[in-house]
């Protein structure tokens, strides 16, 4: 599905030095690009052939430079074979006299090399150049070394006797020469003229024949052994049977593989036959009776394409060779010098509507992807041309389809075809085209585009380019000079005739002239249709700049594109297409160079591509503006680009990174691996189709359907309302079925349901799509990277609201609910709706099981009435709805769902479709049956587990079930409320209230409990309840509703004291002793118990007590003490963990360094470093750490037990050396601070001390107390700073330094400053710093 084009043909003409001198013979230089001709009158010409990099310019030029020397021969003598020997650097001539010759082409000198008799026929080195064949005229062989030594000489065909061909008075025998690839073995053709022949295979080592071909009718001498070493090309001629030659192919043994005729007339010879170097295409030169051609052709599917043809005169003789080292180059020359080079490029076949026009010969075979695919060489018709076709342009405008075809004659055919879905009546038909009316020929025309449905340019070479009628030019550039300019752009106006018909084929009728002739000073690399504007091209000059023809109103517009629009190098391979940027439609230029690097414009997208083309995901649009490009690598991967994502980025979107990340046979989505190596983009489908066509190396198409596109297709569908087309392709690519809810949004989907069910209107489908709908956004999961899904978290609340007027956030039930709507409006009543609608219930989450059994509940009835009506016979039947139900959901559930809409009946019918076992259903059912109704009900209730809808039917059974009323309420605690609410007599609801209380009580709830019971007068069970809870307050508020002695409430007083002691609140327990008990002795001890020392000393002085005030003060004392000592001695451990912190911390830093210069780091785990640390560690941080706080308290231990739990510590050891050390250590650090509470009870000692008259203990106190304080502070901001910093500074990373900077910025009215008395604050400077040390 690839034609071949012809990229450039530049023709330029050799000086020979003679009047009526005429080329002979030619070799070549591949490694310094030199090509060498020898005349007729013995001249050799030396000419540099320009290289791949130099400038287009120098092409320009008409006349070869060449060098000219004289070969000095006998007379009469003359050159007949000519080799170019690379190790010698020097032509190895033949003469016809038999003398062979060796120039040295840098120092211009001649050497004999030998005399053979009968003269030199063929000369041919191996492809190594180590060794060199010669035949003779006599049918002798030799191949010998460089140094001419003589490996072996043989006769042509060894069974006859050499003494005898040479005595041959038939004449000259003629042979030739040609070595397999590499270079083991040679095949040689000879034999008389007008003999058969024999085709025979050699052996390079030994000289022996390897094996010989029947003997055939070859023509000539033309032989080519293919450079892959596959096959022998040969010829056969056929006049005999009145047939055209064929071309016949040979293995190595000498059998015949294969064939093909050349379609010439008989009288046609074949005399020569060439493949290029990557043995991709067959070149043959075929003599016919008015004209020399020379055919090429390729092979795919075992079908031999005949790609080009180029004619040439007889007087011209032409000649010519493949270049050694670039396949796509030929180069002939013709007997008067002139040397004509075609540099060729494969061009896929597929136009941009995916339609095949594959060029074969004089036929272009037809073929339109989107009516399926036909595999080469079949296609669905064919056109059929006077001659071969050597390119073809298709333009397709609204219903029709243009094409034009250029000839090899220099005929010009169009002809318009109709839309291609009217085309399968064309299948295996053969279409006629005949040729346009013209002036004169468009000889050697390149690059034919169509500009608009009337007009068509072509390129010419200067010495090709025809007369035109008179131009205009615009006055922006001048009229060219006559004859001045290689090449020319030759506009082709077309004037076809009115009285064709829409829908049928028209080709004849037209008429063609040059209109306009515009010259250029550089080949042209490629043209491209305008796709933005009409009557316009974008041609490709040579170098990769980029100029626009524009042809309007008579006027010739060339002048230079948009800038962006060129490409850094020539790009054989160039397309223009549409594109949406900045919500305008502009064309862009891509084009790809000889170095696999794709551009767009200036921009580099890939450096390893192989082929691209475009997508188009529009659908029904007039202008199909392209949304992908498709490209492939050289590593065999399929990327597809997002065009708005290639415009966005600025830098260079390549391929290349991802491929070194992602080695091949490893599963990505952001590419697709092409199953066979070689293979590349022909075509795509556009719009829904969203299929990608490739073709193998061998010839074979393979479709494939990349998910990318396929969900572009879908979600372009779902956008534009198109829900069949979307649900036809969700299922035809087996996606996801929830994709076309959750794209834009299961809300959006709700309200379109309608659209939806109308558009799909097949019941089995739709209920494929119930079954698949799953309450979350699949699509986005399974698909985000692939396509971006539009965010819907922004919906309104009105858009959740049901049909039932409530809130509903269930995605599968609101669809399934909108989709059952639609189904009873849009889709007559049947069979099939009824079990649709019953999937929609069962698939609902959760299922709506009951109203489905409802549902065939009414079919039953409808049956069991026996009414014959037309209605009953749109449903089906009871029978099988339910089964269809129990199929879609689980049978117990549908079970219960029966018994609970009360229905023993139904139910019995669903045990047995279910399969039940009815020893076990049977007896449960009758037993409900033999059940009072409310009783039956209540116990269905319960198996269902609906325990208020049981408790409102026990309720109503009477007076007599009450007991297992409360039964049901105490199991069940939920439905007190609702007891409550069911009873209206007081003695009962006091029940319910007492047994709610106890079930509170149980639960630890004693605070309700204690209110419940009040409120059914339960004093005592609600005084037990505020004593559980540690309410004291309505202990003896319920005590004072008990109407208790003054004896009983004191003694409780007494209990309650004790009690909040041993709970560790010996303030409330002295409020009880002082208020209840006028105990103040036990009052002021529990407030110091307590640490409320403020209260002690007012309840004290209070009561005149001086007894109780030095309790106080001797208490206070003893608690300062012991707070400056704990403050001292966390102020050693916090000095002591921090060292151990930094030390760990620079031992990780230091260790991590080293790893790191040995590129070893990225291997080591953080763990690991903190392990290796350990060697390092030192136990000394830890040794003196205690297991338990220091109290503070002199009182007892259970105050102990309360600072203690006051402080916020973490639990656990820190292990020396371990994973965790340091952010253990960091913890630690933290957990040291002082509570919100230790710091009420601090100031609370400091101002009992100052009011004691102990202000120095107190000012003692507050210093050790912010000692710690800020230290602890300045060593967790420490650790905080250093924990994230990969290294420390020994001078800013110290403790002391932390403390000077936080007492410089503390504010004075923060929290952890309140407690500070300011009347005991020392100086701002010199009395921190020296306590602190």
């Amino acid at each position: 599905m690839k034609n071949l084009k012809v990229v450039t043909r530049i023709v330029q003409k050799l000086q020979l030095q003679l009047d009526g001198e005429t080329l002979a013979v030619s070799a070549v230089d591949a490694e310094r690009r030199r090509a060498f001709f020898v005349s007729s009158e013995n001249f050799l010409y030396s000419v540099d052939l320009p290289a791949p990099t130099q400038q287009p310019l120098q092409w320009s030029e008409s006349t070869l430079d060449s060098d000219a020397e004289e070969v000095v021969l006998d007379p009469g003598d003359y050159i007949v074979a000519m080799d170019y020997l690379m190790e010698k650097e020097s032509l190895l001539l033949g003469s016809s006299t038999g003398c062979l010759l060796l120039y040295n082409v840098d120092e211009k000198t001649t050497e004999v090399v030998g005399r053979l008799e009968g003269g030199v026929n063929t000369i041919a080195s191996s492809p190594d150049g180590a060794l060199i064949s010669v035949t003779t005229g006599f049918g002798q062989l030799l191949v010998m070394t460089n140094d001419w030594e003589v490996l072996f000489e043989t006769s042509l065909d060894p069974q006859s006797d050499p003494a005898g061909e040479i005595n041959n008075p038939s004449g000259q025998i003629q042979s030739s020469i040609s070595w397999r690839g590499d270079g083991k073995f040679f095949a040689m053709l000879g034999g008389s003229d007008g003999s058969s022949q024999k085709l025979t295979i050699w052996e390079r080592e030994s000289g022996n024949m390897h094996s010989s071909s029947d003997t055939k009718a070859f023509t000539g001498v033309s032989l080519d052994w293919m450079p892959s070493g596959a096959k022998v090309a040969t010829a056969h001629d056929r006049k005999t049977e009145g047939k055209c030659p064929l071309i016949v192919f040979y293995e190595k043994n000498g059998l015949e593989r294969s064939h093909f005729a050349i379609d010439e007339p008989a009288e046609a010879i074949i005399q020569a036959l060439k493949w290029n170097c990557n043995s991709e295409l067959l070149a043959a030169l075929v003599s016919c009776g008015q004209y020399d051609v020379i055919k090429i052709w390729s092979c795919n599917n075992n079908h031999w394409y005949l790609k080009q043809e180029l004619r040439y005169t007889k007087q011209e003789g032409v000649r010519f060779y493949w270049d050694q080292t670039k396949p796509m180059h030929l180069t002939c020359w013709t007997l008067g010098g002139q040397v004509i080079t075609h540099r060729f490029a494969w061009t896929t076949a597929v136009t941009e509507t995916s339609i095949a026009l594959v060029i074969d010969g004089c036929n272009i075979l037809v073929t339109p992807f989107n009516l399926g695919l036909m595999p080469p060489p079949m296609s669905l018709f064919h056109l059929s041309f006077p001659c071969a076709v050597n390119e073809v342009a298709f333009l397709s405008d609204n219903s029709k389809n243009h094409i034009a075809a250029h000839l090899s004659n220099g005929s010009l055919c169009v002809l318009v075809l109709p839309l291609a879905d009217t085309w399968e009546e064309l299948e295996d038909s053969g279409i006629s085209v005949e040729p346009c009316f013209y002036e004169s020929p468009l000889s050697n025309c390149m690059h034919l585009t169509w500009i608009d449905t009337r007009t068509l340019i072509g390129i010419c070479c200067g010495s090709d380019a025809c007369s035109s009628t008179p131009m205009r030019f615009s006055e922006a550039s001048s009229p060219p000079e006559k004859h001045d300019s290689p090449f020319y752009i030759n506009e082709i106006e077309l004037i076809c005739s009115e009285d064709s018909l829409v829908g049928s084929v028209c080709s004849s009728g037209s008429q063609a002239r040059i209109s306009k002739k515009m010259p250029l000073q550089a080949p042209v690399i490629g043209i491209s249709r305008n796709p933005a504007k009409g009557g316009s091209a974008f041609v490709q000059i040579s170098g990769g700049r980029i100029v626009e023809y524009c042809s309007k109103m008579n006027l010739v517009q060339i002048g230079e594109a948009n800038p962006d629009y060129a490409f850094p190098t020539s790009c054989p391979w160039m397309t223009a297409v549409l594109c949406h940027e900045n919500g305008m439609i502009r064309p862009l230029l891509f084009g790809l160079d000889d170095s696999s690097k794709l551009h767009m414009g200036k921009r580099l997208l890939s450096t390893n591509c192989s082929s691209f083309t475009f997508y188009s995901s529009a659908y029904g649009a007039t202008e199909q503006v392209v949304t992908h490009l498709l490209v492939t690598t050289k590593q065999d991967l399929l990327f597809i680009m997002d065009i708005n994502e290639i415009l966005l980025k600025n830098g260079e979107v390549t391929t290349d990174s991802h491929i070194r990340s992602h080695p091949r046979g490893k599963q990505s989505k952001e590419h697709i691996t092409v199953w066979e190596k070689g293979a590349k983009l022909i075509g795509v489908l556009h719009g829904d189709e969203a299929a990608v066509i490739m073709q193998t190396t061998r010839g074979n198409l393979e479709c494939t359907y990349p998910r990318k596109l396929v969900l572009v297709s879908i979600v372009q569908a779902l956008v534009q309302g198109r829900f069949r087309d979307a649900f036809d392709m969700v299922r035809r690519h087996r996606i996801d079925f929830n994709m076309v809810v959750d794209y834009c949004g299961w809300k959006a989907f709700v309200k379109s349901a309608a659209d939806f069910v109308k558009q799909v209107n097949n019941l089995s489908h739709i209920t494929e799509f119930v079954c698949s709908i799953k309450n979350e956004n699949v699509s986005n999961k399974l698909y985000e990277t692939y396509i971006s899904f539009p965010d819907h978290s922004a919906s309104s609340v009105a858009d959740t609201v049901n049909s039932h007027g409530l809130l509903s956030d269930n995605k599968v039930t609101s669809v399934l609910m909108a989709i059952r709507k639609s189904l009873e409006v849009q889709i007559e009543e049947s069979s099939s709706r009824e079990l649709c609608i019953l999937t929609t219930l069962a698939r609902s989450e959760p299922p709506l099981l009951e109203e489905a059994l409802n549902r065939i509940k009414v079919i039953r009835e409808r049956e069991l009435l026996g009414a014959d009506d037309a209605r009953r016979k749109l449903y089906p039947s009871a029978e099988e709805s339910l089964k269809h139900l129990l199929w879609l959901t689980d049978p117990e559930a549908v079970f219960n769902a029966a018994l609970g809409l009360y229905d023993l009946n139904l139910a019995a019918i669903v045990a047995l479709n279910s399969q039940k076992d009815p020893k076990e259903f049977l007896p449960f059912l009758k037993n409900l049956e033999c059940l009072p109704p409310a009783i039956m009900k209540y116990t269905v209730d319960l198996r269902l587990g609906r325990y208020e809808s049981a408790l409102k039917h026990i309720v109503f059974a009477g007076n007599e079930y009450h007991e297992d009323c409360i039964k049901l309420l105490n199991a069940n605690p939920q439905l007190f409320p609702l007891g409550l609410q069911l009873f209206t007599d007081s003695d009962k609801r006091h029940q319910i209230l007492e047994a709610w209380g106890d079930q509170l009580s149980e639960e630890k709830y004693y605070g309700d409990a204690a209110i419940t019971y009040q409120c059914c007068s339960s004093y005592q069970k609600s005084l037990k309840a505020y004593r559980a809870c540690g309410d004291w307050r309505g202990v003896f508020t319920v005590a004072g509703l008990l109407n208790l002695k003054k004896e009983e409430i004191v003694q409780l007083a007494h209990e309650l004291c004790d009690e909040f002691q041993a709970l560790g609140k010996p303030g409330e327990a002295a409020k009880i002793a002082l208020e209840y008990c006028s105990d103040v002795d036990r009052g002021v001890g529990y407030y110091i118990t307590a640490r409320e020392w403020e209260e002690a000393l007012r309840v004290a002085y209070m009561h005149n007590r001086q007894d109780l005030v030095d309790n106080v003060k001797d208490a206070a004392l003893e608690c300062a003490a012991l707070l400056i000592s704990e403050y001292q001695e966390g102020l050693l451990k916090v000095g002591k963990y921090l060292a151990r912190y930094v030390a760990v911390r620079q031992r990780r830093l230091s260790l991590a360094a080293k790893l790191q210069s040995e590129d070893r780091f990225m291997d080591v785990e953080d763990d690991n470093i903190s392990e290796v640390s350990t060697s390092f560690s030192e136990m000394s941080a830890y040794t003196t750490r205690s297991t338990k706080e220091s109290s503070a308290s002199v009182i007892s231990s259970s105050a102990s037990k309360s600072r203690g739990a006051r402080r916020q510590k973490k639990g656990g050891k820190i292990r020396v050396g371990s994973p965790g050390e340091e952010m253990a250590l960091v913890e630690h650090l933290k957990g040291m601070s002082l509570t919100s509470g230790a710091l009420t009870e601090l100031k609370s000692l400091l101002v009992v001390l100052i009011q004691l008259g102990k202000e120095e203990t107190a000012r003692q106190v507050q210093l050790a107390g912010d000692n710690f304080e800020i230290s602890q502070r300045a060593a967790v901001k420490l650790a905080e700073d250093t924990v994230s910093n990969d290294r420390i500074d020994e001078n800013a990373h110290t403790l002391e330094h932390y403390v000077k900077m936080l007492r410089a910025h503390q504010p004075a009215d923060t929290e952890t400053n309140c407690w500070r008395i300011k009347a005991l604050s020392p100086p701002l400077t010199g009395v921190y710093s020296s306590s602190h040390e």
